[in-house]
């Protein structure tokens, strides 16, 4: 982790910010390399965040069983592991609609008059759970005021720009140098 600033113990200080809100939001452990660069007087804040990858996204069939049943034009589903049943529930509530899914007991769900294809249906993906605590922990760390924000993301990086004026040309190719140096590294 890397803070630049002219300002030797402004630099001190949101390093310790940082840390303390990356501490917070739960992601210390997954960050692989962190960069911010600030500058006041530019009015200029960049922060580029490399993280690990998350494990592989948890499908339907790695917690339940299901079965077309033709004649009642009906899924029903047998749920083995009750862990992601609440996001199945959900996900079936946004694709199907909540009035089409039914719960007659813990390890049942039906769904009338499908129209989702289950197969490869992904139920929890970590990765997305990743990068949300990440941009919930970069919103956190970017200075208050500073709202106009260029945003670049590539597989395992996530970089703003951010100001409360213009971004400007210069500022944006200064974030390609650190995100080129993060992947280097």
């Amino acid at each position: 982790m890397k803070v630049e600033c002219y300002d030797k113990e402004g630099e001190k200080v949101y390093d310790m910010i940082v840390r303390q809100i990356l501490q917070d939001v739960q992601v210390i452990r997954s960050i692989n390399d962190l960069r911010v660069f600030v500058d006041p007087r530019e009015p200029l804040f960049i922060i580029v965040i490399k993280f690990e990858k998350a494990a592989s996204p948890i499908m339907l069939e790695d917690l339940a069983e299901y079965e077309y049943d033709k004649q009642a034009n009906e899924v029903f589903i047998r749920i083995k592991d009750e862990t992601y049943l609440p996001e199945l529930l959900k996900k079936l509530w946004e694709l199907e609609g909540r009035n089409k899914i039914h719960q007659p007991s813990r390890y049942e769900v039906i769904i009338d008059d499908p129209k989702v294809d289950l197969n490869k249906l992904v139920v929890h993906d970590p990765q997305e759970d990743m990068k949300k605590k990440i941009y919930d922990a970069m919103f956190r760390i970017i200075p208050e005021g500073f709202r106009v924000i260029k945003h670049k993301s590539e597989d395992d990086i996530i970089a703003m720009t951010c100001s409360d004026e213009i971004i400007k040309d210069e500022w944006l190719e200064k974030t390609d140098k650190i995100i080129e140096e993060v992947k280097n590294k």
